[in-house]
């Protein structure tokens, strides 16, 4: 973790995909982010719109503290707390802010807050051809030969029937697996038609 303490304003995910993204993100893209904090204010900095939902209240407003203090006007910051059980989460006012977004608009959308699978599944569609898809903690969700703890493998398949959806979505995409060894960040690209 010593990455993250020499680098404070990273956003906690790999290394790998930090530097990435910090080449591949425009000025004029537009993105959604599930889960704020470090990334909302970097991803800020570097985009034109960011939509940004957050489920804990008192971490909503640190973050919203911090994007006022850099007056940040490029964000909105949502407030969705987790409102529904994890196996409910299609009907959970969090993972529906995504669909409030046109399909295919989105340059970018970042999953890393709670019930990611549904999150991850109503995104698909709203990412434009070339946008990327990215998951933070994908080794825990979708199989994979990472060594980092708790990844899940070939034989046991995805974490669950969403995840296996989403895995089938996106087969066809291709992706980038970053890890630091304790966690990996998967960056997918949709194709362009």
């Amino acid at each position: 973790m010593q990455y993250y303490r020499a680098h404070p304003g990273q956003p906690w995910l790999t290394a790998t995909a930090n530097e990435m993204l910090a080449t591949m993100l425009k000025p004029a893209d537009c993105g959604l982010e599930f889960g704020s904090g470090r990334s909302t204010l970097w991803l800020a900095s570097k985009v034109g719109y960011l939509t940004s939902v957050e489920h804990d209240e008192s971490w909503h407003g640190t973050v919203s503290a911090q994007l006022r203090e850099q007056r940040r006007k490029n964000v909105e910051h949502v407030l969705a707390v987790e409102d529904v059980p994890a196996e409910s989460g299609a009907e959970s006012k969090y993972a529906q802010v995504a669909l409030r977004t046109a399909d295919e608009s989105l340059d970018f959308v970042l999953v890393d807050g709670v019930y990611r699978d549904f999150c991850a599944q109503f995104a698909i569609p709203k990412i434009r051809p070339g946008g990327m898809l990215i998951v933070d903690n994908a080794n825990w969700f979708l199989p994979s030969r990472s060594r980092s703890p708790n990844s899940r493998r070939a034989a046991e398949g995805a974490a669950g029937q969403v995840w296996t959806a989403v895995l089938k979505a996106i087969q066809d995409w291709r992706s980038i697996w970053t890890s630091n060894g304790v966690w990996d960040t998967t960056i997918f690209f949709k194709p362009v038609r």
